[in-house]
């Protein structure tokens, strides 16, 4: 087997450019495959980053539009089925207040806030920001895990009085104070100034929205003052047991259905998704693309395994002589075989080693790129990722490199004498 391998190892770096040139499509391939599990768990890991910012034990209610009489004959039998009405010109105006309390009372419920979401001109010493405004009742402090690291939440006597009191994401403080502390300053928000009582820590991107650019003031505030509404975007709900969230998800349900007189549940006008649920859906979409990726990189490598049949094919034919007398002095057919075979592996291993290493060098960059856009973005090589593209490069060198491999095995020592 020494002998193998040093023979393999004297005709790949006989020619490094060939050699190079040859195991380009490996590493096109393997870096393709090992940038795709990399990226793949950084998404993950990003998706996971946002359900710890809720907590595990969570329900989501978001208004949904109902599905039409026509949307129902066309197959949409459930809610599920239809935009939500974010994605609507038209916004869903049943979930209310009343929704989120009622829904305090189910056994399993721990606690509960309803939010809204509005835009709006923010002003401080002549610098003004049209900035996001995120409204929700005073539970929201005990149920989501951001930290204020300056000042105080605002109380749910200040969210039924509409205190005029607002917490600021980071940036904003960035943005309007400078290194001034902000605390106690008023900000001017549309027609009403607001007191600053606190500042949350920097958190970063949270799907298409960025907590670090937008204000936090009390919901009822916000409905009232600013927007002129009284209904909810969506609602988050605590529960004690999360092992017991669907059947949760089923009792938040019908209480929606209750109060919103909805007698059938095709007709409905939110949707109630567990964090299970929400992650599933996740996964999926990471699969379907991870095997699309993952499909496009098989093609680089079939075609990068042909390239190293072909040039192994004029490897055996400029070594032809050198078979022949191997052969003459009692190399067996064996012989011949796996030293070639070796050095068909060798080279696509070469190819698969340099490819995980460009892979996860792409990888990072994307990390870092993400992390500069403020998500919770982390770099993973995951080990079986590398073991995976380790393996498929050592059978891509065994499936190509066996038919120039066997082909030199059979050569006749006297023929190829005389072709030499």
């Amino acid at each position: 087997m020494r002998s193998y391998l040093l023979q393999a190892i004297r005709g790949i770096t006989h020619n490094k450019s060939r050699t190079f040139l040859t195991a380009l499509g490996i590493i096109i391939g393997i870096g393709t495959v090992v940038l795709v599990f990399s990226v793949g768990e950084g998404f993950k890991s990003y998706i996971n980053a946002q359900v710890d910012a809720f907590g595990s034990n969570t329900i989501f209610i978001e208004t949904s539009v109902p599905a039409s009489t026509k949307d129902l004959a066309n197959g949409a039998s459930d809610s599920g089925n239809v935009n939500s009405s974010a994605m609507n010109a038209v916004p869903v105006m049943t979930l209310k207040n009343r929704d989120v309390k009622d829904v305090r009372n189910i056994p399993n419920v721990k606690n509960s806030y309803g939010a809204s979401i509005g835009q709006e001109v923010v002003s401080y010493k002549g610098i003004s920001k049209n900035i996001f405004i995120f409204g929700a009742d005073a539970s929201r402090f005990d149920i989501d895990k951001g930290i204020i690291v300056l000042g105080r939440p605002y109380s749910e006597e200040e969210d039924k009085s509409l205190a005029q009191v607002t917490i600021l994401g980071a940036d904003i403080v960035s943005d309007l104070f400078g290194d001034t502390d902000p605390l106690g300053k008023y900000i001017r928000v549309g027609n009403y100034n607001f007191e600053v009582i606190g500042v949350y820590e920097r958190k970063g991107s949270s799907g298409l929205s960025n907590d670090d650019k937008q204000i936090f003031i009390p919901v009822s505030t916000l409905q009232k003052k600013i927007l002129g509404i009284d209904y909810l975007f969506y609602a988050v709900v605590e529960l004690y047991d999360n092992s017991k969230a669907k059947i949760s998800a089923l009792d938040v349900s019908e209480v929606l259905r209750r109060n919103h007189n909805i007698t059938d549940s095709s007709r409905d006008d939110f949707k109630v998704n567990t964090q299970e649920e929400s992650l599933s859906v996740f996964n999926t979409i990471l699969q379907a693309i991870t095997f699309l990726l993952i499909a496009i990189a098989f093609i680089s490598l079939v075609v990068g395994g042909v390239g190293v049949m072909n040039i192994m094919y004029v490897v055996v034919t400029e070594r032809i002589g050198e078979i022949g007398l191997k052969k003459a002095l009692g190399a067996r057919n064996k012989d011949i075989l796996f030293e070639f075979l070796i050095e068909a592996v060798l080279l696509t291993l070469l190819g698969g080693i340099i490819g995980i290493l460009g892979g996860a060098l792409f990888a990072y960059i994307i990390s870092k790129v993400a992390e500069s856009f403020g998500f919770a973005w982390k770099f993973i090589v995951p080990v079986y990722g590398v073991v995976i593209s380790l393996s498929i490069s050592m059978i891509i060198g065994i499936i190509f490199g066996v038919f120039p491999a066997r082909n030199a095995s059979k050569l006749d020592p006297i023929e190829a004498l005389n072709k030499e």
